[in-house]
């Protein structure tokens, strides 16, 4: 499951992503040598005996200035390899990676959404990393990181770092309003509910005690997930009841009806950083968040979060909770120079060196003998989020499954759905039967 998923094609910034993700917008990065020409094309930019390799990606300014050091350090060892970089916001992303491939312009080594890799793999636009076992080695990375890219037997891709979801808390508001903190190990959804109520009844309801976004499919796979059903199944088809699907919907506004979670129209726009966040504003006590922004979300509330599983994980009747990334790294079938574009790949994924330049902006490294090794030098919410993800990845957790075709336009009706059912406007019954509908069908197609 992909906790960084972008916003649907062309969309802005709105309610729905309000606690989605840290803020990915494009912005320029004086120095950048290899910025490219805004995601426009690759071209074809070799000079004398050199290769040049053309990466795209979606992210910030920061994460620009964090790859480009890793960057820096494979050209001064490989001075004949050029490597041309372009990045852009998350909303078109898609759409713009679409194009370059329809106008035969593939990229050489790309962020691929979690959503699209079945779609672009079967249409044999992606490179199986099974055919460079001399090149990359992918040794490191356990079953479960190592599944995230497998589709009939192939691998069309790595985790550019390994993420999952959890639930923050400000530990502040919980000793101002005299509420403990719940054990994020064994809580419960009724516990997350009473956590809750008892902020916003004791704030007079001027900090709602929670409001997790419904309307991403993340956190709506782990519930899935701890129903005993899957969002999507194993063989590509869509896993979840009904009656799942009403409960999810019923969980939250059972808390909007009591005031715990706040009132139908409170999130309005607002920019996806941390620091433009709902829970640093301090207008919510906890939401849930992707653990690789950890570090940037207690940075903008001074501090004062603490990290806990997502609840019912120890009551349901499985583990919800899953070992996934933010995006893979994919290499196009089409690259001219596959062999050096797969160097670059394993370069990212086995050099500590790399990792260390990169920090956690892309979740923890894949490899877990990379991630052992770079730990101490981490940041200290950094390696909160390294030893979440590190703990996670011991125990005995569900597989995620790649997004079957048609899969990647579930999350746009969902939003849909979900604001219909939150202003009353349809019965969370009336919504899941929807849901099941739209989805089956975008997925048999």
């Amino acid at each position: 499951m992909t906790t960084e998923r972008p916003p649907a094609s062309g969309s802005e910034f709105n309610r729905r992503n309000l606690i989605k993700l840290s803020g990915l917008g494009l912005a320029a990065v004086p120095g950048l040598a290899a910025c490219g020409r805004g995601f426009g094309g690759g071209g074809d930019d070799e000079s004398g005996d050199g290769v040049t390799l053309n990466m795209v990606w979606w992210g910030d300014a920061k994460r620009a200035e964090k790859t480009q050091a890793a960057l820096d350090i494979f050209t001064e060892a490989n001075p004949d390899i050029t490597i041309k970089v372009e990045y852009q916001d998350s909303g078109p992303y898609q759409d713009k990676l679409a194009t370059r491939f329809a106008a035969n312009d593939a990229p050489d080594l790309m962020a691929m959404r979690m959503d699209s890799l079945r779609e672009y793999a079967d249409r044999g636009a992606l490179l199986d990393l099974n055919e460079y076992g001399d090149d990359i080695d992918l040794s490191g990375l356990s079953e479960n990181a190592a599944n995230l890219a497998e589709v009939d037997g192939s691998v069309f891709g790595v985790p550019a770092g390994l993420n999952a979801v959890g639930f923050v808390i400000r530990k502040d508001f919980a000793e101002q309003y005299g509420v403990a903190v719940p054990d994020g190990n064994t809580w419960s959804w009724d516990d997350l509910a009473a956590f809750a109520q008892a902020i916003s009844d004791a704030s007079g309801q001027e900090v709602y005690g929670t409001g997790y976004d419904v309307q991403t499919l993340q956190n709506l796979v782990v519930w899935v997930r701890q129903q005993g059903e899957d969002l999507f199944t194993e063989d590509g088809k869509l896993g979840v009841s009904a009656a799942t699907m009403q409960a999810w919907f019923e969980l939250a506004d059972g808390m909007r009806q009591s005031g715990a979670y706040p009132p139908a129209g409170f999130f309005e726009e607002i920019g996806g950083s941390p620091d433009q966040s709902y829970i640093a504003q301090g207008k919510l006590a906890s939401q849930i968040i992707p653990t690789n922004n950890f570090l940037g979300y207690n940075e903008a509330c001074g501090g004062n979060l603490v990290l806990l599983r997502i609840p019912g994980e120890a009551q349901a009747v499985r583990r919800g909770q899953s070992v996934d990334c933010p995006h893979l790294w994919s290499v196009a079938a089409a690259s001219k120079h596959p062999k050096e574009a797969v160097k670059l790949l394993d370069f990212l994924t086995n050099d500590p060196e790399a990792s260390l330049a990169t920090g956690t902006t892309r979740g923890v490294p894949a490899s877990t003998a990379v991630a052992e090794e770079i730990k101490d030098s981490l940041e200290p919410d950094d390696l909160v989020a390294t030893e979440y993800l590190m703990g996670l990845q011991g125990e005995d957790l569900p597989r995620s499954y790649t997004y079957p075709p048609g899969g990647s336009a579930i999350a746009d009706f969902l939003d849909v759905i979900a604001v219909e059912v939150e202003f009353g406007r349809q019965s969370a019954a009336d919504g899941a039967a929807q849901f099941i509908s739209e989805a089956t069908a975008a997925i048999e197609g």
